[in-house]
């Protein structure tokens, strides 16, 4: 997250009153952790301070503002008040900006400076980090890089509660509350161990595929998209096994003469983690391309940092012409 109650506590600049003896940001860290953990003993917990403190620095908000916040319960944790609510939501910004103001100083104006967290989804990720990773790195060396490896739908509410800045994923729709540019284009193939009958054939039918056992790929969106190709041809395929994990799907298959599978990310590897050969075969009719996309929450500024993310990003994606 840009604001942090670590980063508060122990910088004087952060703790200076913006009027003596009222307002600080002290408490309105410690209101807006209080709020992300549900109780004042995980605020406590996040920030190293005693729940006593926590407690007391949100009562002193709370008589500030004149306003009660939140309700707080022993046995139910915290529960924000309408007003609250709003407070929150002004308060978190409020620190983000002064987090953003810090940075800038670090910078002198000139480098950035600070954390840039980039989510992606889970197959995608050994294909596109490590070169992100290595380029931005080498750009902009005073910024925090980090990463999130997940679902789509994971990625997706993480973009909208701020806990990442930017992510790298499928586009299959859905993405009302997100901003995005493509990277570039897939589509889904069929994959066969050597010893299946159909791994000879340059392309392959889906009423070919669907009495044969499929091993199914179960991550949002990967499952919608494989089950809607045989939907759309009025088929239902018989799913043999359901895996939560891309290798392991490539090795079953790989190792079978009858079952398939069906991906969209293509590795140059074409071969198992037990080095048993994978062979790949387009599908007739072909199946809808999907869009990889860049992408971030409607509405937010974007940091400097995750801005010069999404230029590398932008670049090296851009086609280069002749």
């Amino acid at each position: 997250m840009l604001y942090s109650g670590r980063m508060v506590n122990g910088d004087p600049a952060l703790e200076g009153q913006l009027t003596r003896g009222e307002l600080t940001f002290r408490q309105l860290a410690h209101f807006v952790a209080a709020a992300d953990a549900g109780t004042i003993s995980g605020a406590a917990k996040s920030l190293r301070f005693s729940p006593s403190a926590i407690s007391a620095s949100i009562t002193e908000l709370e008589r500030a503002l004149g306003a009660e916040l939140c309700v707080r319960r022993r046995a139910q944790g915290v529960t924000l008040t309408s007003t609250g609510a709003l407070v929150v939501e002004k308060a978190r910004r409020l620190l983000e900006d002064v987090a953003e103001l810090n940075y800038a100083v670090q910078g002198d104006g000139a480098e950035l400076v600070g954390p840039v967290v980039l989510g992606c989804f889970a197959t995608l990720a050994p294909a596109v980090l490590p070169r992100i990773l290595e380029e931005y790195e080498a750009l902009h060396p005073k910024v925090s890089i980090d990463f999130v490896v997940g679902a789509q739908d994971e990625l997706s509410a993480a973009l909208r509660s701020g806990a990442i800045d930017v992510a790298i994923m499928y586009d299959m729709g859905g993405f009302d509350a997100l901003e995005t540019f493509e990277l570039y284009a897939a589509r889904g193939y069929a994959l066969f161990g050597a010893g299946n009958p159909l791994a000879g054939n340059d392309v392959v039918s889906l009423e070919e595929l669907a009495d044969l056992p499929l091993v199914l790929f179960d991550q949002t969106p990967s499952t919608r998209y494989a089950m809607s190709m045989f939907e759309a041809r009025g088929l239902v395929p018989h799913v043999r096994h359901r895996t939560h994990a891309f290798e392991l799907t490539r090795s079953i298959v790989a190792r079978s003469d009858s079952a398939y599978a069906v991906l969209v990310q293509r590795p140059a590897n074409k071969m198992s983690y037990e080095g048993l050969p994978i062979i790949e075969c387009e599908i007739l009719p072909p199946p809808p391309s999907v869009p990889v996309v860049f992408a971030w929450a409607r509405g937010v500024e974007l940091s400097g940092r995750a801005r010069a993310l999404a230029d590398l990003v932008r670049r090296q994606y851009t086609p280069v012409n002749p």
